[in-house]
């Protein structure tokens, strides 16, 4: 490592101010605290003495998709009848073009932004590019996945400042861009389908219908044992079919301090509790915990909505965003079958209202500690 770091120092001037190309000092700012921890303090303002910087943080998060991510290869490859290391490599050969374009398209855009405004290279996404191919089929063009990437990354976040700035969650808005412009890249029975007759892969009578599809045609049956739904084995995203594999996940954010339980639970309890509403009015025949095993609710529920930036920043606010998230989703579900996937739509909306959740908390705190005083 020290004759890599005497490298990178020896070409340091040469991207610094007055060097030779020091027009592209952002870039080359980006690769250097990508290897090696940032030797800078801050002069004023707040002093924040962790070890954690952004880029660990991200680290974790994506250490935490992992699990979701190889359980996703391995699926991809049993949906088309392949079996063992067979079906993980199909899977692998099929999501490492669309993560390639993802974070070529959206590295791209975010050093072009940091070099135009002359300000360091964000690490946000690295989350955001990984993120994006994970929430989407696999059997989506690629062409599509760079306009979505693209799409996020302008108008989700430098159009608001960059990364911390943002008031939607990126990845979402790369999933929704691709929801509204392409519908039916995204949704309906052969998005499902894989066309890649590779490594013996069987297509012919593929079924494409994913289980919040059935249940939403049948309404009562998903097509699939309860087990298999929350181990994985069924159609879906690619990292959003198996709950175990998210909730590992989920696991590594909350012993890491990562992610906000509050919220994190609050959105599994708010799900819960409106599965139940609807059970009991007899709107639903089916058990309501199913919805949360089902679909993208568990991968949104610890992935997304738990986003620091787009979240709710206080504690009170984060359990009424997380309960309002959870019962936004399933209301989604159950009220317009014609879209029974409601976690996307559940979570940008809350991403909308977070901030004015939060102030509504803030003055409920200070009209409190008013009227404290004034009984003292």
């Amino acid at each position: 490592m020290s004759a890599l770091r005497n490298y990178v120092d020896k070409l340091k001037p040469t991207f610094s101010a007055g060097g030779r190309l020091s027009f592209l000092a952002s870039t080359f700012e980006a690769f250097e605290t990508f290897l090696f921890v940032p030797n800078t303090t801050t002069t004023r303002g707040a002093h924040i003495r962790d070890c954690n910087d952004m880029k660990r943080t991200m680290i974790v998060v994506v250490t935490a998709l992992i699990p979701a991510f190889l359980f996703g290869c391995y699926n991809t490859g049993l949906q088309v009848h392949l079996e063992g290391f067979t079906a993980f490599l199909y899977g692998l050969l099929r999501i490492l073009p669309m993560l390639c374009v993802s974070y070529v398209v959206g590295l791209a855009i975010e050093f072009y932004f940091a070099q135009v405004r002359g300000h360091e290279v964000n690490e946000g996404f690295l989350v955001t590019g990984f993120l994006i191919p994970l929430i989407m089929p696999v059997s989506t063009p690629l062409w599509i996945v760079a306009l979505a990437t693209a799409f996020a990354v302008v108008f989700g976040k430098e159009v608001f400042g960059g990364t911390g700035m943002n008031v939607f969650n990126p990845a979402l808005l790369a999933r929704v861009f691709v929801f509204f412009a392409y519908t039916t890249q995204i949704s309906g029975e052969q998005v499902w389908y894989s066309d890649w007759k590779m490594l013996g892969a069987q297509v012919d009578g593929v079924s494409g219908a994913t289980a919040l599809e059935r249940l939403a045609v049948s309404g009562n049956d998903m097509g699939f044992s309860a087990l298999d739904a929350f181990l994985g084995f069924i159609p879906g995203s690619f990292g959003e079919t198996s709950t175990l594999a998210i909730l590992i996940g989920a696991a590594l954010l909350l012993y890491t301090g990562i992610a906000s339980w509050r919220t994190m639970v609050s959105v599994f309890v708010g799900g819960l509790a409106m599965g139940y509403v609807f059970q009991w009015c007899g709107v639903t025949a089916y058990p309501a915990w199913w919805h949360l095993i089902i679909g993208g609710f568990a991968f949104g529920a610890v992935f997304m909505a738990t986003d620091p930036v787009t979240s709710a920043q206080t504690n009170t606010g984060k359990y009424i965003v997380g309960l309002m998230t959870g019962a936004l989703a399933v209301l989604i579900r159950v009220v317009n079958p014609a879209y029974p996937e409601g976690m996307m739509l559940a979570i940008l909306f809350m991403n909308a209202a977070a901030p004015l959740v939060d102030y509504f908390v803030v003055e409920a705190n200070i009209a409190r500690r008013k009227k404290r005083v004034k009984t003292n």
